[in-house]
């Protein structure tokens, strides 16, 4: 049996994307890593930070307080919302529209309008002045509408069967999320804490006016602090410690790897269990 002409070039192309697609990442990181590794020096992992060593640790150390938080503060309230949108409020009600219109245009805003909007608010309203809390409620409402449209979709693609099954054995809508809807969408939902992982630790325009730069260990959540993303920024901006930055490269790719390698690791649990 002969095979479709235009099939035959669609999937040639199609295999050709994707080739190309993983070529590419494959390039970009081979290329991190043979520029980065030979300079992950014992000083680059010294506790204090200063012109000598450009330690990456208080980065490595505020990236992971600052994505906890971000998510702390994001992933209820983003979850929550998508719940309401897709398991209470009316289909096609004018309102839920609103809500996904606006969750949409928040998602295509720049990030350095997340960062003015940060420092007048956070920074200079409230005064909590550059600070790790001020960058993490800057994050947290960067990666809502992510957290929300994601996990929308997740719940949406539950089958009604197991709502129908559900309420057929008697249990409440409350029950039936908690107990079948969220254990069925748990991968989905997971995926775009993946994402909004991934936009948290490489963001650097929002926390420069949030945060600051400043490479140092935190004393509490008020005191000011670089992420990795944005001590890399600063070390490649000065020209003085492009080895270094190359390292810090290395290093965020390797944490981005294992927090994905993780939420990968749970997610294959819930879906198992």
């Amino acid at each position: 049996m002969k095979s479709d002409p235009l099939s035959l070039v669609l999937r040639c192309a199609v295999r050709l994307a994707a080739a190309t697609t993983a070529a590419l990442v494959l390039i970009i990181i081979g290329y991190i890593l043979f520029k980065g590794i030979p300079h992950l020096t014992p000083s680059l992992f010294e506790w204090q930070s200063n012109s000598k060593n450009a330690s990456v640790m208080p980065s490595i150390v505020n990236t992971l307080i600052m994505t906890v938080m971000a998510l702390v503060i994001a992933t209820p309230l983003g979850i929550s919302s998508a719940i309401y949108l897709v398991e209470y409020a009316k289909r096609g009600s004018k309102w839920v529209e609103l809500i996904r219109l606006t969750t949409e245009t928040l998602s295509g805003i720049p990030s350095i309008v997340y960062g003015l909007f940060g420092y007048l608010f956070f920074v200079i309203t409230l005064g909590w002045n550059y600070s790790l809390l001020s960058g993490a409620v800057t994050l947290a409402i960067m990666i809502l509408p992510l957290v929300i449209r994601t996990t929308e979709e997740a719940l949406k693609s539950v089958p009604d069967s197991y709502r129908e099954a559900s309420f057929g054995l008697g249990a409440g809508r409350l029950r039936t999320v908690l107990k079948i809807v969220l254990p069925s969408a748990v991968s989905g939902i997971l995926a775009g804490v993946i994402l909004s992982v991934g936009r948290i630790v490489g963001e650097t325009a929002a926390l420069i006016y949030t945060a600051g730069t400043i490479a140092a260990l935190p004393q509490n959540l008020l005191s000011s602090g670089s992420t990795l993303s944005v001590h890399m920024y600063v070390l490649a901006s000065e020209g003085l410690y492009l080895d270094q930055a190359y390292a810090t490269a290395v290093v965020l790719l390797c944490i981005v790897l294992i927090i994905n390698f993780i939420a990968s690791a749970i997610a294959n649990k819930f879906a198992k269990g």
